[in-house]
């Protein structure tokens, strides 16, 4: 018996069953995890002006200076952006699991952050840096990511899909 059984896949949330998970709105999420990257770069800035001496006199207690050229700057920068468009896609991707909201954003900047404490943890096992300063970016580093995660979600948005 030869039978030609056509079956259609469509992908439906895990939390709410009858929800489509539609397809993430790249737009949206470049648009706002640039908003999420400006909020983590601007608090990186502050942060870094702060302590800009105590990190400058740490690193010349082991013969080192600070890489101020340009191009470790604009690395700095890049990386804060893409930070944020990491954290809004990935609020993109698990909201359908999770639902709209704070409380997936929170959850997605968690993931962001645990990204974070991996450098940390290079800096770390360098012992360059006093374990206080370590700690305190890994505290500033939850904190931003949770603004600027929350913010970047807070532009995102799905694309409409036609119904069936």
């Amino acid at each position: 018996m030869n039978i030609l059984v056509k079956i259609t896949i469509q992908e439906r949330s895990i939390i709410n069953p009858g929800v489509s998970m539609g397809k993430i709105n790249w737009g949206r999420v470049i648009l706002g995890g640039l908003l999420a990257g400006v909020v983590i770069n601007v608090i990186e800035g502050i942060f870094g002006m702060l302590y800009m001496e105590e990190m400058k006199a740490t690193l010349q207690a082991h013969n080192l200076s600070m890489g101020e050229d340009p191009g470790t700057m604009m690395l700095f920068l890049l990386l804060g952006f893409v930070f944020g468009i990491l954290g809004v896609w990935i609020y993109a991707a698990i909201r359908p699991r999770f639902g709209m909201g704070s409380k997936t954003a929170l959850k997605a900047a968690i993931v962001v952050w645990i990204f974070y404490l991996g450098s940390l943890a290079g800096w770390a096992s360098l012992g360059l840096y006093p374990r206080y300063m370590i700690i305190m970016w890994a505290v500033v580093g939850l904190v931003e990511t949770i603004i600027a995660v929350m913010l970047g979600a807070w532009l995102y948005k799905e694309e409409e899909t036609a119904t069936e």
